[in-house]
């Protein structure tokens, strides 16, 4: 009982010691919030304790450490296997107009890691960003929200990932560039806050995951290649 609690807690907790740098920064804005507050309760206990800075600072310290964690994933994929690359819960399996194309969405809240991570081994071709609405994540309008597209190609295979933001999340942050080689579970990126990731995959792929899924980005097996290649 105590082991699984201690297992659950690793999990739910990892990655809050080690934040990702953007989120160091918003960690030390609240720190330095909590370190005014605990000055100001020395010199003027009155004000202090009516403004609340200090408790104030070190819980959204605790809450920015929590969403920018940057846990360690070790998981191996086999040559055909396609890696997950984000947590969150699957919304959507399905072609979305354009022929031979498979998209898998998924939806991040606020409480899942957002990191994303390559799809597979392979190089970086065209980075691509594009302006857009802020829709819920959730929403099926998320799709024309502000966003930026990651593709990932070996040879003939490819699984392209596009970070997607949300209504509350307003930043992308990408890790890579045109031409870098990336290995399957690589971290390759970051959205701020609740958002959606898409994976776009030629329809020649077996999707493994269905929509209602928990996936986790570099452990969960996203699909399988039928290729040949």
């Amino acid at each position: 009982m105590i082991a699984d609690i201690n297992k659950f807690l690793e999990q739910v907790f990892a990655g809050m010691l080690s934040p990702t740098a953007e989120g160091k920064r918003f960690i030390w804005g609240a720190l330095y919030v909590a370190a005014a507050g605990v000055a100001l309760k020395f010199l003027w206990p009155t004000l202090g304790d009516m403004l609340g800075l200090a408790p104030l600072g070190f819980a959204a310290a605790f809450a920015f450490a929590y969403f920018f964690r940057n846990p360690e994933r070790a998981a191996v994929f086999a040559p055909d296997e396609i890696a997950c690359p984000a947590d969150g819960r699957v919304l959507s399996v399905k072609n979305e107009g354009q022929p031979g194309v498979t998209v898998v969405r998924i939806f991040l809240s606020v409480f899942d890691v957002h990191i994303q991570r390559a799809t597979m081994d392979g190089d970086i071709g065209e980075v691509v960003y594009t302006k857009g609405r802020f829709a819920v994540a959730s929403a099926p309008e998320a799709a024309q929200n502000e966003r930026n597209l990651i593709q990932i190609k070996s040879g003939a295979r490819y699984a392209h990932v596009e970070q997607i933001t949300g209504a509350i999340a307003r930043r992308i942050a990408c890790w890579v560039k045109p031409g870098d080689a990336v290995k399957a579970g690589q971290r390759i990126g970051l959205i701020y806050f609740g958002s959606q990731a898409a994976i776009y995959l030629p329809d020649t792929a077996r999707v493994l995951v269905k929509p209602g899924q928990k996936v986790e980005g570099g452990l969960t097996v996203l699909g399988l290649w039928n290729d040949n290649h």
